[in-house]
């Protein structure tokens, strides 16, 4: 598969370098610049040092619904819970969705940067929860109001309507399933194109990336409650341990991966949490383990939580435990693998090598199973075609720093994570441009 992409994306460079001169106007790249040097900055800081919890995103919420309103866009808030829907029509063309997440994540900052977060918040549990934007949603939230404001100033060079997505809980997988769930394409249209973007860290700023079939693997949070039967510590024969049986469930899920699911399919099963009992000398009642599953397709993903489930039961019962105190599973929130168009992406991927530039497109090759809940946007039911890129986040130095053996270059959550803001909204917001006017152009 990763050779496929390779070749197909070589192929659309080709394609795109026999195409005639189409590179983007100066003035337009000129443009986004200056939005960001004088306008934009602020804002990106103000998002940084305020991230939100997701389900709880409603100052975020409200400060997007104001801008985009500043950009001219009609705008309809709390859409499946806090999301937020701009509408900017430029009489006929096709209907294109631009989607851009705002929640951040439960993670005390470490960066050391000027601006660094120091929000605390309280989340849905009723526990407070030091918050930050450790994903670079607050740079896709800063490229939507600078791609409204461009595209509602270059309405002579577009026609049709455009559908700003300002979506909630995407680290919770569950955003863009609640505004669909909402009826977002019965109220407001079902788009003919949909586009994302996501700021990485391991890219360099100035280039972008995507595949031309999958770009990010399924992802479902289970829970599993291991009972048991407590006791003295100094008398185990007496109850059952629950930390006992919920260890060896942990050593089992290994197996699915090495024993079951084909060494061709990638699969990721990480236990995150484990946790049980109160004191030294006490055996507890109950464990209770927290996984996160990772598949590149439906099947495998369904073989995989029904394995899970299967091991976890299975271990309770042949550890003794009676029919009226099983081994609990339950999958608490999910999504599916998605996947680019690939007609859309060979255009795009064109559009993009043409726009910006050769160098600046970097064929896509997978190197993690990260997730995304944009595939609700665009599942094959929907019939949507949709298109979902990645942004570099980092400069070129700072790479290079880190391979001669400088301080390395921090994941998406970490508490040391950071990006380049400038370069990447600039870059992000260039990159949507030049895609909605190659969708709805009129030149």
């Amino acid at each position: 598969m990763r050779l496929f992409h390779l070749a197909a994306s070589t192929l659309a460079l080709a394609a795109a370098a026999a195409q005639p001169a189409l590179a983007e106007d100066p003035a337009t790249r000129a443009a986004i610049e200056a939005e960001y040097d004088n306008y934009l900055e602020p804002l990106f800081l103000d998002f940084h040092q305020n991230p939100e919890l997701s389900y709880l995103e409603n100052r975020t919420a409200a400060k997007m619904a104001t801008e985009l309103r500043a950009a001219g866009l009609t705008v309809t808030e709390s859409v499946g819970g806090t999301g937020v829907v701009g509408i900017l029509k430029n009489g006929e063309g096709p209907l294109i969705l631009l989607r851009a997440d705002m929640d951040g994540l439960p993670v005390e900052e470490k960066t050391g940067l000027d601006y660094a977060s120091k929000a605390m918040q309280t989340g849905q549990d009723g526990k407070e929860y030091p918050v930050m934007h450790a994903c670079g949603h607050d740079v896709h939230i800063t490229s939507m109001v600078a791609t409204a404001r461009r595209l509602a100033a270059m309405k002579d060079q577009w026609k049709g309507t455009l559908m700003f997505i300002v979506q909630p809980a995407e680290e919770r997988v569950g955003g863009a399933k609640a505004m669909m769930a909402d009826g977002l394409y019965d109220r407001f249209g079902k788009p003919d194109y949909a586009l994302a973007f996501h700021v990485a860290a391991d890219l360099e700023t100035g280039k972008v990336s995507a595949a031309e079939g999958i770009q990010y693997s399924s992802s479902d949070s289970i829970d599993i409650i291991v009972p048991g039967v407590g006791t003295h510590g100094a008398a185990p024969h007496l109850g059952k341990d629950p930390v006992y049986i919920a260890a060896q469930i942990v050593t089992a899920l290994q197996s699915i991966d090495s024993r079951e699911v084909s060494p061709l399919k990638p699969v990721v099963v990480t236990v995150g949490s484990f946790h049980a009992g109160s004191k030294h000398n006490i055996i507890s009642d109950e464990a209770k383990l927290q996984v996160t599953v990772r598949a590149n397709d439906e099947e495998t993903r369904a073989q995989v939580i029904a394995a899970i489930e299967r091991i976890a039961v299975n271990i309770g019962k042949a550890n003794g435990l009676p029919d009226n105190l099983p081994v609990v599973v339950k999958v608490l929130e999910g999504t599916p693998v998605t996947n680019n168009d690939p007609e859309l992406a060979r255009r795009l991927n064109a559009v993009m090598a043409r726009e910006l530039g050769a160098a600046a497109f970097e064929p896509f090759v997978q190197q993690n199973m990260g997730a995304e809940d944009f595939t609700y946007f665009v599942s094959q039911d929907t019939g949507v075609p949709g298109y979902y890129f990645a942004v570099g986040g980092t400069t070129p130095e700072r790479i290079a720093a880190a391979k001669a053996g400088g301080p390395p270059i921090a994941g998406h959550h970490s508490p040391l994570f950071q990006i380049a803001p400038r370069e990447s909204v600039i870059t992000g917001t260039r990159a949507m441009v030049a895609a909605v006017l190659d969708l709805a152009g009129t030149k």
